[in-house]
This record gives C-alpha cells, structure tokens and sequence, in this order.
C-alpha cells in the first residue's frame, strides 16, 4: 500500500512509502532515523469498475521522538502511568498534574477507578 507522509503543521510532503500495515493515529513511526507522531490517518479511493477501492493512504505527522516512559496501552500509546487518575491516556499529554513528568517521581499518584 502506497502511503504518503505529510507534515501536519505546512501539509508539505515528507515522503512515499510502501507499507503492509500503516500505523494509526496516536503512534510513532521509524523511518530512516528520524521519528514522526501520527496525527491523522486520511484514505483515498480510485473508482476502477465502477467500484471504489482503497488506493494510498496519507498519515500527517509531526516530527517527534518517543518518549522514553511510552508504553502500547490498549488501541494506542500512553506517556506515563495509565493506571494513574491524572494520565491524559494520550501520546501527547502525560497528565493534568505533571505534563513533564517522569511519573515514577510524582507525589500525586491516584489510582484511576474502573
């Protein structure tokens, strides 16, 4: 599958791919040593007898390095302690309390009810 990779702040055209599985959003992607965060995932369709068919995909990225402390939680990443009230659940925001972290030195731990 084709798979263009866009710059999310200018919509620039970073590069053309080839890929089996294109990430989703919320996750990073390796590519040639550099890091990119996917922020959108965008399909395109052809019409080819009279059917639509899936032809590229475009994922808008930001160029950003993994944070050490990202862990695969569920559908997606989470910086930080998931199992903390404050954790955003997200792979741009730590938490309310402490954005910048590291969660293992936060006094303001909570247990996140069910």
């Amino acid at each position: 599958m084709l798979v263009e990779l866009r710059d999310a702040a200018s919509g620039i055209l970073v590069n053309r791919i080839q890929l089996d599985e294109p990430p989703h959003p919320g996750s990073w992607l390796e590519l040639d040593g550099s890091s990119y965060l996917i922020m959108q995932r965008q399909h395109r369709y052809s019409l080819k007898g009279g059917m639509y068919q899936l032809s590229s995909i475009a994922l808008i990225v930001k160029p950003q390095s993994r944070p050490l402390d990202a862990i695969a939680w569920r559908h997606g990443w989470v910086i930080g302690d998931p199992a903390c009230r404050f954790n955003a659940l997200s792979p741009l925001l730590r938490c309310v309390v402490w954005p910048d972290g590291p969660c293992d030195q936060c006094s303001h731990f909570e247990a996140r009810l069910k």
